[in-house]
């Protein structure tokens, strides 16, 4: 499964692809940064991120765009910013038939570390020798992208057998459909 995690962000969205399976090495084939200038207007630094991310997505070929759940924070015009980032991701890879899977910070802090509370630099530190790589991925935000693809690539197969133990429980509990008996 290749996989492209995204940090959203408005000034530095991270972007990273790993490719692997659940129980097997994975392995990281890029990551980086879409950056945009914070002193300029909303609409045209959506644009940059879209264009930045569809360059991920032509080059990489993803099966499936992993992003991180937008939480609420205290400052409100952070939150705004991550997610419209957040839409901006979800979007492109909706214009290409791709999957969309969310994740909260600690639902990924958790597969990465162990540790649903883990601060940046345990999930950078994990991150770097789960991918065996030479050095940490700079900044943050490319390294908690390359997490949240890690994270997606090793919880899909449980999620997936949940999905389908849900959509049978709810199918045997369905009544039967009403016939209409003619006299």
């Amino acid at each position: 499964m290749r996989v492209l995690g995204v940090d959203p962000g408005l000034t530095r969205c991270g972007v990273g692809v790993v490719e692997g399976t659940a129980g097997r090495q994975l392995s990281m084939l890029g990551v980086g940064v879409v950056r945009t200038d914070p002193g300029a207007d909303i609409a045209p630094r959506l644009v940059e991120v879209e264009r930045g991310i569809e360059e991920w997505l032509d080059t990489y070929r993803p099966e499936l765009v992993a992003v991180e759940r937008v939480f609420s924070q205290h400052n409100v015009r952070t939150v705004m910013g991550t997610a419209q980032a957040s839409a901006v991701a979800m979007l492109c890879a909706a214009r290409r038939g791709l999957p969309v899977a969310l994740h909260t910070p600690s639902e990924v802090k958790a597969a990465v570390t162990g540790n649903g509370r883990a601060d940046k630099a345990q999930v950078t530190s994990m991150v770097t020798r789960l991918l065996r790589l030479d050095a940490p991925p700079k900044p943050a935000d490319a390294a908690d992208a390359l997490a949240l693809a890690i994270c997606h690539i090793w919880r899909a197969p449980a999620q997936n057998r949940l999905q389908q133990a849900q959509a049978a429980a709810l199918g045997a509990r369905r009544p039967a459909p009403v016939r209409k008996v003619r006299p």
